[in-house]
């Protein structure tokens, strides 16, 4: 799933949004919030987006959380084809499991299923180191039927 995009989708974004949210539960509910009503505004489709922001920005609060630093939610647009998601946290020395590599959690855990979720509704995601000390986990929708 996490294949590289092309020069065309790296091309300056249509349309882009960049917030830094507490990495704290209610940061994580504003993050997939402030999605929503983005991309409706955009005319795009909400409902994956949402999920993944939900699900990364929960990642950033638990496990990239750094006392008194705050994670980061970007949205952008590509040529009205290719939404990029990204979330960046100062902990990248916590790396979450490579595309294709997580595995299922035990039937009765309560968590660990979030990049799952998220390699099943994205198009494409993975993993930026740096600059140092952050990480950035991006996720990509492509926007054509």
């Amino acid at each position: 799933m996490n294949q590289h995009i092309t020069r065309a989708e790296r091309s300056a974004p249509t349309r882009q949004f960049t917030v830094l949210l507490s990495p704290t539960r209610r940061g994580a509910r504003l993050a997939r919030l402030l999605t929503t009503a983005h991309l409706s505004d955009w005319g795009l489709p909400t409902e994956h987006a949402a999920h993944i922001v939900a699900e990364l920005a929960t990642n950033a609060t638990v496990h990239g959380r750094v006392p008194g630093r705050d994670f980061q939610l970007s949205l952008a647009v590509h040529r009205d084809a290719l939404l990029r998601i990204a979330v960046t946290d100062t902990r990248g020395e916590q790396l979450p499991p490579t595309p294709g590599s997580a595995s299922a959690p035990a039937d009765d855990s309560e968590s660990g299923r979030g990049l799952l979720i998220v390699e099943a509704l994205a198009d494409r995601w993975g993993i930026d180191l740096g600059p140092v000390p952050r990480k950035t986990i991006w996720a990509e929708l492509s926007l054509v039927p």
